[in-house]
């Protein structure tokens, strides 16, 4: 072995001692090849160290965003590439608006109304998708999900802090009210969620029901409380419509045919 490649074997072993230290996966990762092409291009240090340094960044990034979309839970991993926006009642115009997601920084809240099938819940996915992307952290329940919260803390009386994780997303989503008949521990939890992130956080709700019949499902002072604080500063979006799932399964879309 040469000279010179002994001194290159003995620089790379500094170059993963030295990253594994600093916890610089991604330099790491890149600094072998990248060196390399350096060295061959003649490049300045300087640009050698920026494109090390850029690399390490979007690195995290990326592995940033990957997390804070397992820790949304999204239930169907639905995003705006499967969204057909020209079959949807939302007028076009306020689809961009909305995905500009600018509404969340300004935390207002959003509430799609309409019948179930008409891609509500597709719409309220792919825009919690889209705000992972803008590295915004999001939550995503079900009524059922916020009633089964409240029971597991009120054992040990913590249900104030689990409220607190929650309000730390700044998109809360809450999918499908009025599917199913809500429980006591689902309202409480429901308005909890909305009295902490008023005018803190974004409310995201997809509901069969208009907020203004929210009293039918859950006991009225509680849907007054509730709908009080969620319209004040909200956009509400009445979405029409038949079914897109049935329309699917009329035109024999939804399954292979058995004689293919």
């Amino acid at each position: 072995m040469s000279r010179a490649a002994s001194a290159d074997q003995v620089l790379q072993g500094e170059i993963e001692r030295l990253t594994r230290r600093l916890r610089l996966p991604y330099v790491r990762a890149a600094a072998p090849e990248l060196l390399k092409t350096a060295r061959s291009q003649r490049w300045d240090p300087a640009e050698a160290l920026r494109v090390l340094l850029e690399e390490e960044v979007a690195g995290r990034d990326k592995s940033g965003r990957e997390t804070r979309r397992q820790t949304a839970a999204f239930p169907h991993q639905k995003t705006f590439h499967t969204w057909r926006e020209g079959a949807s009642s939302i007028p076009l115009h306020v689809q961009h608006a909305l995905r500009a997601l600018e509404w969340i920084e300004r935390r207002e809240n959003l509430i799609l109304c309409g019948a179930s099938g008409t891609g509500k819940s597709h719409f309220l996915e792919a825009l919690g998708q889209a705000a992972i992307d803008r590295d915004q952290r999001v939550a995503w329940f079900t009524l059922e999900d916020l009633g089964s919260l409240m029971r597991r803390h009120r054992i040990d009386d913590t249900g104030a802090r689990a409220i607190k994780r929650i309000n730390r997303a700044d998109l809360i989503c809450i999918d499908d009210i009025g599917l199913l008949p809500t429980s006591p521990d689902a309202a409480e939890g429901f308005f909890r969620v909305i009295d902490a992130a008023y005018e803190r956080r974004s409310l995201a709700i997809s509901s069969n029901l208009h907020p203004s019949n929210f009293d039918t499902i859950m006991p009225k002072t509680l849907a007054a409380a509730a709908v009080d604080r969620l319209l004040h500063h909200a956009h509400v979006i009445q979405v029409d419509g038949d079914s897109f799932r049935l329309k699917e399964a009329t035109a024999g879309k939804g399954v292979i045919h058995l004689n293919n």
